[in-house]
């Protein structure tokens, strides 16, 4: 796949105190191999679907150490750049942008509201080699509580058009990058316990919801929400055994009518 146009999705990693138990995990569920570990880049280890780079798993770096959760990357000609306007728009930048060789350029940031992602510059890695395929990463939603934060953010850090759900009982905006719609941002409601913070939500693709979610939960991880069918797809919401939430969805098993949006 070629390097993605400015704020489209691109990546995704997440840190695990114990890798091993991580990758036995998605092994299982999402049917991922695993490349070489690289003490080079922190023990930073790529997951395959089907021979194409999908993720990453990497430990802590000492004084890291912490919740578990994945971390979505954003596609930037410019990391510098981009790192400014987080800052402009009131983000902060948590890790300044970085060479990682010759593979790019990262950056970590916080949104207004909360939520942590990730900047990606691409050099010879550019990112997913795969969507939408099983094992392969998605979507992404933003979970959040100060909607209003979240949307002029991302929407002024990015090239984005948005559209808002016409649906009286949820709050759901999606944002658009040209015809494609790359992002989604779901208000937190009560049913989501006051400590969970912000954070984007990574949708992982499977051949089939129930017996991924089957074999996760044997596994050890929470189901959170459904399986449930939808116009998108049938997916369900999970935490892995280390405590980070990722969703599972497949795509080919459809119901209902797609939503009506309005241009905002």
């Amino acid at each position: 796949m070629a390097v993605q146009p400015e704020g489209t999705p691109c990546w995704a990693d997440a840190m695990f105190s114990d890798v091993e138990a991580a990758k036995s995990f998605y092994g299982e569920v999402l049917g991922w191999t695993f490349g070489e570990s690289s003490s080079e880049y922190g023990h930073y280890t790529q997951a395959y679907a089907d021979g194409k780079a999908v993720a990453a798993v990497v430990p802590p770096m000492p004084g890291q150490e912490g919740q578990s959760q994945w971390c979505l990357y954003f596609a930037s000609p410019d990391a510098a750049a981009t790192a400014d306007s987080i800052r402009d728009n009131g983000g902060d930048v948590l890790m300044e942008p970085m060479r990682v060789g010759e593979f790019g350029t990262m950056c970590l940031a916080r949104e207004p509201s909360g939520a942590v992602f990730g900047v990606w510059q691409a050099g010879t890695h550019e990112g997913f080699e795969a969507t939408a395929v099983p094992g392969a990463y998605c979507w992404g939603e933003v979970f959040t509580r100060e909607p209003e934060q979240a949307d002029t953010f991302f929407s002024a850090v990015f090239p984005y058009t948005a559209k808002q759900i016409d649906d009286a009982s949820v709050d759901f905006r999606m944002f658009d990058i040209g015809e494609n719609t790359v992002l989604g941002r779901m208000k937190m409601t009560d049913d989501f316990p006051p400590e969970v913070p912000s954070y984007i939500n990574v949708y992982f693709t499977v051949a089939d919801c129930d017996e991924a979610v089957a074999k996760a939960t044997k596994l050890g991880a929470v189901l959170r929400f459904g399986p449930m069918s939808s116009p998108f797809g049938r997916f369900a919401a999970l935490s892995d055994p280390q405590g980070a939430n990722f969703s599972v969805i497949d795509i080919t098993t459809t119901e209902g009518e797609m939503p009506k949006t309005t241009d905002v």
